[in-house]
């Protein structure tokens, strides 16, 4: 399957975006999610079955535009652009406007000042079918495709009271006429639209900053010297300086220097990062000072600030649960309007007899109930909670995980990693026997070379360190096999090692000291094995040798504790997960405040106790940073990755936290809270507006143009409401 975003022209109202959702899901191989706030189009679809140019025929078919995705730039240079012609046509509508509405005015002071009888026709006109032309356009296909949409209660509000006004005038018939109604509706209508489509642009302020964080040149070393070069033709390996206050181009890694590196971009964190020879650095992050020499890693697309807008682009995209209900209304929204207007003017008609006054009755109808307002409520508070979000390094992959996270019970957290540092070192080195220290590190490192566990990496770390000498080529080391979260077994020499958890060495046969080992597992430490065999294990477990220990100690994360404290006062069970026994497991758990936790967990039991809490028809989060964690997080209904971990945890998670910090999870929360209070606000404000304004206008209690002031104005406080999540910050975590 492939997918392609494209962006979308002409959509008015919430009836437009899904009218066109549901013409894309028609055709065949073809899944699509169409965002009103964004206007874009996410497109699924099966390139071997079905053409992009057929998707893009069908969209202009329903009567809108299509275009491929530009590059930001563009994109924001074509929005300005129609833009400023919106503007040019609301400025053209409110000048013919002015003299209908100050004569209106004149009259209402009881000023006798008229226009000539043709003057408001020969105004209107040009309002109402070239102006409000694209109103009848959307209307015709609107209809076309068997919808309805707002242009139809435009369409039909504004040309009731134009044709009403040009018949009275035409025949000159003793009734008052209406044309500065039509063109007033009109362009309050298009400053509606023309004030919604600034407060959307702030929306994706965030968005925006993000993209022009990347500077646009950079000094690259090419043939030995020093030249300026585009971002955008750089390559990976180029070598590249960065000075006091500049930004970095591309992520790379230290060749020579040492600075403090801003990275709030990445991580929402306000502190500088101390960097020096072989660490990373990262696109658009600052160099606060000393001068950086570096090499590229990732360019382009690849860098950590692409994945970053990519993350926000789709999160922005997508759609929450909640935003069904508004969809699944604004289906049969205009149809029911329709109706209502229908049975105004036949009742106030029927009672009164007064033609004139149940035709201005229905228009007020058709104008106020807009749906505008309720298309808009969701996306433009998700567009600005997932900008807000990845300020604070918190990225979000879709609308619906942030939407369920506040409704999480249960928090998995994975120990190692997450909990702690992840970066486990070597406190102990206990041989057993005659065996010396040198030598069961030597072993032990040689073993250690052929596995990619965090407690194997430390062991073979700290033999270089301490041995003065890289163990013997592992060339020496033959069959090694490993089984996942309980060691590995090799021969070296003609003699089978065994390295590994202590129940493991127990099941091979390997006879331990209980009390030595308790000793250090209550210290928090974890314990690994090393022991000898003549023969395979499992042939003669009795000729088993126990060569020695080693403990190891994993720092915890200095946040951890006050993460779980505030996670426990919401009334959310923190569950810990850990491979290591139940001792170590329960001095880690006691030292950050948990009280449930799971020891000794394989790492495909993970997602099963996942599976587990779930039973409870509970919502489940799962915090975790390894390879071994993606089946727990994919299981998860709201999963989050640390960003020190691996790829596919991060691919697997809903939400990555760039700051590698439990506390983000809570600020992770607290954004959803704030973020669902804000949605159900916006549908509380624009079915409020619509519960009351349809009953009045109905009722005769609203003129045609306070409705159509209304009905602009609805749109403006959904949207400036969403705004406010911009003032969401952190919490204050000590």
């Amino acid at each position: 399957m492939t997918q392609t975003d494209l962006q979308i022209s002409g959509m008015r109202c919430a009836s437009c975006s899904a009218r066109l959702e549901k013409v894309l899901n028609q055709l065949p191989h073809v899944q699509a999610v169409v965002n009103i706030a964004t206007e874009k189009a996410s497109v699924t679809y099966d390139a071997q079955q079905t053409d992009l140019q057929a998707v893009i025929a069908t969209i202009e078919h329903a009567g809108f535009g299509a275009n491929l995705m530009r590059d930001f730039a563009a994109e924001r240079a074509s929005r300005a652009a129609a833009f400023r012609h919106e503007q040019l046509q609301f400025v053209i509508s409110a000048l013919l406007t002015a003299p209908m509405l100050l004569e209106m005015i004149a009259m209402f002071f009881k000023f006798h000042w008229m226009l000539p009888s043709w003057l408001p026709m020969v105004l209107a006109t040009p309002v109402q079918f070239g102006i409000g032309r694209r109103f009848y356009v959307g209307a015709w296909h609107s209809l076309r495709s068997g919808g309805s949409n707002m242009d139809v209660l435009v369409a039909l509000g504004t040309s009731s009271a134009y044709f009403f006004s040009l018949v009275v005038w035409l025949f000159d018939l003793n009734q008052p006429i209406y044309f500065e109604a039509s063109a007033t509706l009109i362009t309050l209508v298009l400053l509606g639209k023309l004030l919604e489509g600034r407060a959307k642009g702030k929306a994706a302020d965030a968005l925006e900053a993000l993209i022009n964080l990347q500077p646009s040149t950079a000094h690259v070393e090419r043939d030995g010297v020093m030249v300026e070069l585009p971002v955008a033709d750089m390559r990976t390996k180029d070598v590249f300086l960065v000075r006091a206050g500049e930004r970095v181009p591309v992520d790379g890694v230290i060749l020579e220097g040492s600075s403090s590196l801003d990275e709030a971009m990445l991580t929402g964190e306000s502190l500088p990062q101390v960097k020096q020879a072989d660490d990373k650095v990262y696109a658009a992050t600052i160099n606060q000072q000393g001068l950086l020499k570096c090499r590229a890693v990732a360019v382009g697309s690849h860098t950590q600030l692409a994945a970053i807008i990519r993350l926000v682009e789709q999160a922005q995209g997508s759609k929450a649960a909640i935003q069904k209900l508004a969809d699944q209304i604004s289906a049969v929204f205009v149809p029911v309007v329709v109706g209502i207007a229908v049975l105004t003017f036949v009742a106030w008609y029927a009672l009164g007899g007064n033609f004139t006054i149940a035709l201005i009755n229905a228009v007020a109808v058709l104008v106020i109930a807009c749906p505008c307002a309720l298309g808009l409520a969701t996306p433009t508070a998700v567009v600005v909670a997932t900008g807000r979000a990845a300020q604070a390094g918190i990225l979000v992959k879709d609308a619906a995980a942030l939407e369920r996270a506040h409704k999480l019970r249960v928090l998995v957290v994975d120990k190692t990693g997450t909990l702690t540092v992840g970066k486990p070192s070597v406190t102990d080195v206990l041989p057993v026997g005659d065996f010396t220290a040198e030598a069961l590190l030597q072993t032990a490192a040689r073993l250690a070379q052929g596995s990619t566990h965090p407690l194997s990496k430390a062991l073979h770390e700290y033999a270089i360190a301490n041995l003065g000498m890289s163990p013997q080529p592992q060339g020496s080391v033959v069959g090694l096999t490993e089984l996942s979260g309980q060691g590995l077994q090799a021969e070296i020499h003609g003699t089978h090692y065994l390295l590994g958890s202590p129940k493991f060495a127990q099941q091979a046969g390997v006879v331990l000291d209980d009390a030595r080992l308790l000793a250090l597992q209550q210290q928090g430490k974890s314990v690994i094995v090393l022991a000898s065999n003549p023969s395979p294990f499992t042939l003669s477990p009795s000729q088993t040798s126990l060569l020695g220990y080693f403990a190891f100690a994993d720092q915890l994360r200095e946040s951890s504790r006050n993460a779980v404290t505030q996670l426990t006062t919401q009334g959310i069970r923190v569950v810990m997960l850990s491979g290591d026994n139940h001792a170590t497991a329960l001095a880690i758990a006691q030292q950050v405040g948990i009280t449930e936790f799971r020891a000794e967990v394989l790492p495909q039991d993970k997602a099963a106790l996942v599976t587990a809490y779930q039973t409870d028809g509970v919502l489940v989060g799962m915090v975790g940073d390894g390879i071994n964690d993606a089946p727990a997080l994919a299981a998860a209904d709201v999963s989050f990755a640390m960003r020190s971990g691996s790829d596919i945890a991060m691919a697997t998670a809903d939400i990555t936290l760039m700051r590698n910090d439990l506390n983000s999870v809570v600020d992770a929360l607290s954004l959803s809270h704030a973020t669902l209070r804000k949605i159900r606000q916006n549908l509380f404000f624009a079915f409020g507006y619509n519960v009351l304004g349809i009953p009045l206008a109905a009722l005769g209690m609203l003129n045609p143009m306070i409705a159509g002031a209304a009905m602009a104005m609805s749109s403006v406080t959904v949207v400036s409401n969403a705004l406010l999540l911009k003032r969401w910050g952190r919490k204050n975590h000590p």
